[in-house]
C-alpha cells in the first residue's frame, strides 16, 4: 500500500501528486487537501450564503487580471522591442506589481507569530445554572476558529522560544461572535493596562540593535520585571517548563481575567475560564527547545497542522471556576480582579462545560490565520466583563489595533471574522466596505426606512444587556486597591507546587536568562526578588550566576499550601498523534518495519520511518515510504524511538540515541539493536528503555510509558 493510499504521515503539500512535467492542458483549480477548509460562507452582514467555499475561491482554468480579462503571458513585461524599455502602458505589470507591493499588512505588535485551525465546540449543557449564553445550552454545536501564538517574537521568529503563548478562540454563535482571548499562563505581568506598553517595550528586542529576537533573556526585560515586582508570578510561570510547551496541542488555556456571567433567572456569578487539553500538559526540555529552533523553527506550526491532517485533531475541555458575585469580588482572600493572581483548583474546582475539537486546517494562511481579529469586547448575552483594570484597557486596545492592521472599521466583514447571525448595525462606508447596504436612513430614530432597525427587547434572551453591577461610592484617583500589593505569596505557591525536577528546570531557566544580561546590577536585583519567593530558589540561581545569595527584604511566607494541579509531572495522558521514529538499517527485515508501522498507527500514533537512504520499504504487497533519512532526521521532532533489528551503528544513530536519552524520551529496541544500546551504557533495566526480543511487547510497553510524556524516573536514576 502506497503512502498516497494510506496518508498516515502528514505534511504532503498538495491534494494530488504533481506531474513530472509542467502541465499544459487547461483544468480547473485543484481542491484543497481533505484536512483543509476555509470559513463557512456567509454574507458580509452575517446571513448564510448560497455560495460554497469553492465559489469563493479562485475560479476557472485561465490566468486573468483582477477584473477577469484572460492573459496569454505573465512572464514578460510589455517592452518597446525585445531589448527596449518597458512601457508604462503595461497595465498587467502595474496591477501585478502594485498588488505585490501591498500584499503585506502590519504585523501584530504582540502575538505576531501564530497558527490556527477550524473546529467545533459542543456544549455539555452544564452551564445553565451560571449563564444563559446560548452556545452553552445542552448539545449546542458552535463553529470555532482558534489561533495559538507566541507573544514577543515577530512573524519570522522561531516557535519554540521561551515565551507566553496566546490561546484565542472565536465562537460563531447564533447570538453573535464571542471571543475568548487568553493565554497558556493564567496570570499576567501587569495589573493595569496602562503598563502594557512598558512590559512590551521591555520584552521586545532592544531598540538600538533590534536584538534579541523572540527572547526574554536580555537586560531590558529583566530590568523591568526586577523593578516591577507585580510581574514576579508571571515570570515564575514563564521560567518554568510552561514557557517551552511541547505543542500547541499540549497547552492549557486560561481566560486570565474574571468575567461576570448571568443565568436566565438573573442571578450573577464570577467565573474564570479554563481550557484543559485532552492530550495533557507537556513541555520541551530547554536544550531540546533550543535545538528545535535551529532544526525546525516552525515546529509548533507544523505539529498542529500535521496532527489534524493525520486525524489526531486536538481537543480541549472548556471549564470554569465559579465564585459568588459578592461586593468585595474576592474568594478565600484572593482578589478576583487582580490578573496576577490565580485561585487554586483545590479551592475552586474547574467545572466542565463542553469540548472543543480542532479538525480542519485553514486553506489560506493569510485570509484566515493572519486576518482573524479577536477582541475581548466581542461578548454574547450571559457573559460580561468585570472591572479588572487590565481587561478594561484591553477593550480599547484590541479594537484600535484592528483598525490599523486591517485597514479600517470594516474588518468584521472579512470572511474569517463574519458573524453567523443577522447583522444590522447601521454602520456605513469606510475602507473595504463590501456589504451592499440599503435604505436611506442609517440613523435612529427614523421613519424613512420604516423605523428599521428596531431596538431589541431587554427581556429577550438573545439581547445583549450589560449585566447590572452596583459601583460603590468612590472618588477619581490613580491608585490600585491594597489587595493588589501582595506580589510574592502566589509565586511561592507556584514554586512549592512543582516537583523537584520541575523546580530544577525553573531555577536553570532563571540562571540561563539572567546569565544573558550584561548588567550585574540587574542580575543581583532579580535574585533579590526571588529571595522573597523562596530562599532555596534564590540560592540555586545565585550560585549559578556566581553571586552571593541575598537576604529577602520581604521574608517568604510560611503558611502557603502547594497546589498539585500546577505540576505537569505524575499524570498519564492519551498518546494520540505522538510521532514515533522507526529507525531501520540496511540489514533490517522489511516485514518487521511493516509490523511496527501498523502497530504504531493502530494505536493512534504517527509512525515515521527512518532509513539510511530515501525510497520505500517493501515487503510482499505492502510498502511504506521512508519519511526521514539519517541526514534529515532530528531527535527533537519525535516523541519516542523504536530501533528495529538491523539498525546500523553510525554517527547519526549515535546522535539520535544520546539525545533521546538526555531528553528523557522513551526508547524501544529489538534484536541486535538492544546490543547496540549497551555500547552507550543503556540497558533494558533503565527507566524508559524497552529492549525486548518481541516487537509487539516492546511497542506496547513504549506506548504505556509514553502516556507519562517523558521518562521522569531517569532524572533520579
Amino acid at each position: 500500500m502506497s503512502s498516497d493510499e494510506r496518508p498516515t504521515v502528514p505534511g504532503k503539500p498538495g491534494s494530488r501528486t504533481p506531474d513530472f512535467e509542467e502541465p499544459t492542458t487547461p483544468r480547473e483549480p485543484l481542491p484543497p487537501k481533505q484536512d483543509q477548509s476555509g470559513p463557512r460562507p456567509t454574507t458580509p452582514t452575517g446571513a448564510p450564503s448560497s455560495d460554497t467555499q469553492e465559489d469563493q475561491a479562485q475560479q476557472g482554468s485561465w490566468l486573468t487580471t483582477a477584473q477577469g480579462a484572460r492573459l496569454y503571458d505573465t512572464d514578460h513585461s510589455l517592452k518597446a522591442g525585445s531589448r527596449g524599455p518597458t512601457l508604462l502602458q503595461d497595465h498587467h505589470l502595474r496591477e501585478k506589481i502594485t498588488h505585490f507591493d501591498h500584499e503585506r499588512i502590519p504585523e501584530r505588535v504582540v502575538h505576531a507569530r501564530g497558527s490556527a485551525a477550524h473546529g467545533t465546540f459542543v456544549s455539555y449543557g452544564s452551564a445553565s445554572e451560571i449563564t444563559k449564553a446560548a452556545f452553552l445550552a445542552p448539545d449546542v454545536e458552535t463553529a470555532v476558529f482558534t489561533r495559538f501564538s507566541s507573544v514577543v517574537g515577530s512573524r519570522g521568529s522561531a516557535d519554540s522560544v521561551r515565551d507566553t503563548r496566546g490561546f484565542a478562540t472565536k465562537f460563531y454563535t447564533r447570538d453573535g461572535v464571542f471571543d475568548l482571548v487568553g493565554n497558556n499562563i493564567p496570570v499576567f505581568f501587569i495589573q493595569d493596562a496602562i503598563k502594557f506598553p512598558d512590559i512590551v517595550h521591555a520584552a521586545k528586542p532592544h531598540p538600538d540593535r533590534e536584538i534579541p529576537q523572540a527572547q526574554s533573556a536580555h537586560d531590558t526585560f529583566w530590568d523591568f520585571v526586577s523593578l516591577h515586582t507585580e510581574a514576579t508570578h508571571h515570570t515564575m510561570w514563564q521560567m518554568s517548563d510552561r514557557g517551552v510547551p511541547r505543542s500547541f496541542r499540549m497547552m492549557e488555556g486560561f481566560g486570565v481575567h474574571t468575567f461576570r456571567v448571568e443565568n436566565a433567572a438573573g442571578k450573577t456569578s464570577l467565573v474564570k475560564f479554563h481550557w484543559k487539553p485532552k492530550a495533557g500538559v507537556h513541555s520541551l526540555i530547554w536544550e531540546e527547545a533550543q535545538m528545535v529552533n535551529g532544526v525546525d523553527p516552525d515546529f509548533h506550526r507544523r505539529d498542529l497542522a500535521d496532527a489534524i491532517e493525520a486525524g489526531a485533531g486536538p481537543q480541549w475541555e472548556l471549564g470554569v471556576q465559579v465564585f459568588p458575585d459578592d461586593p468585595g469580588e474576592t474568594f478565600e482572600g484572593i482578589d478576583l480582579l487582580d490578573p496576577t493572581k490565580i485561585v487554586p483548583e483545590e479551592l475552586a474546582p474547574v467545572q466542565p462545560l463542553g469540548m472543543l475539537t480542532l479538525d480542519r486546517n485553514p486553506s489560506n494562511f493569510f485570509d484566515e490565520t493572519e486576518q482573524v481579529a479577536f477582541h475581548p469586547g466581542h461578548l454574547v448575552p450571559g457573559i460580561d466583563i468585570t472591572n479588572d483594570p487590565l481587561l478594561q484597557g484591553r477593550l480599547f486596545s484590541y479594537l484600535d489595533t484592528q483598525l490599523t492592521r486591517l485597514g479600517g472599521p470594516n474588518f468584521s466583514q472579512l470572511p474569517i471574522n463574519r458573524p453567523r447571525c443577522p447583522v444590522n448595525d447601521m454602520f456605513r462606508d469606510g475602507m473595504h466596505q463590501t456589504a451592499d447596504h440599503r435604505g436611506t436612513a442609517p440613523y435612529k430614530p427614523n421613519s424613512l426606512d420604516g423605523g428599521n432597525p428596531f431596538p431589541a427587547e431587554q427581556t429577550d434572551d438573545h439581547t445583549f444587556v450589560e449585566i447590572a453591577h452596583e459601583i460603590p461610592a468612590s472618588k477619581k484617583e490613580r491608585r490600585s486597591p491594597e489587595s493588589f500589593d501582595d506580589h510574592y505569596s502566589q509565586p511561592r505557591r507556584f514554586w512549592l507546587s512543582l516537583t523537584p525536577v520541575e523546580q530544577q528546570h525553573l531555577a536553570d531557566a532563571f540562571t540561563f536568562e539572567l546569565g544573558k544580561c550584561y548588567e550585574e546590577t540587574i542580575r543581583e536585583r532579580e535574585v533579590a526578588v526571588l529571595a522573597s519567593v523562596d530562599s532555596e530558589l534564590a540560592r540555586m540561581v545565585a550560585e549559578g550566576l556566581g553571586l552571593k545569595a541575598p537576604v529577602a527584604q520581604t521574608p517568604p511566607r510560611t503558611d502557603i499550601e502547594p497546589s498539585p494541579a500546577l505540576s505537569q509531572v505524575g499524570k498519564r495522558w492519551p498518546v494520540d498523534g505522538r510521532k514515533i521514529g522507526i529507525v531501520t538499517g540496511r540489514g533490517t527485515d522489511a516485514e518487521q518495519v511493516i509490523r511496527a508501522y501498523d502497530r504504531i498507527a493502530e494505536a493512534g500514533m504517527v509512525p515515521i520511518t527512518i532509513a539510511p537512504a530515501g525510497g520505500r520499504i517493501t515487503s510482499g504487497e505492502r510498502s511504506v515510504a521512508v519519511e526521514r533519512t539519517y541526514l534529515t532526521v532530528a531527535s527533537s521532532e519525535l516523541d519516542a524511538f523504536f530501533f528495529a533489528d538491523g539498525a546500523g551503528l553510525t554517527t547519526e544513530i549515535e546522535l539520535l540515541i544520546t539525545e533521546a536519552w538526555r531528553h528523557l524520551k522513551f526508547i524501544a529496541a529489538s534484536g541486535d539493536s538492544c546490543t547496540m544500546m549497551e555500547k552507550y551504557g543503556i540497558t533494558a533495566d533503565d527507566p524508559g528503555v524497552y529492549c525486548r526480543d518481541d516487537l509487539e511487547t516492546a511497542l506496547s510497553q513504549l506506548q504505556e510509558g509514553l502516556s507519562e510524556h517523558r521518562a521522569w524516573a531517569r532524572v533520579e536514576a
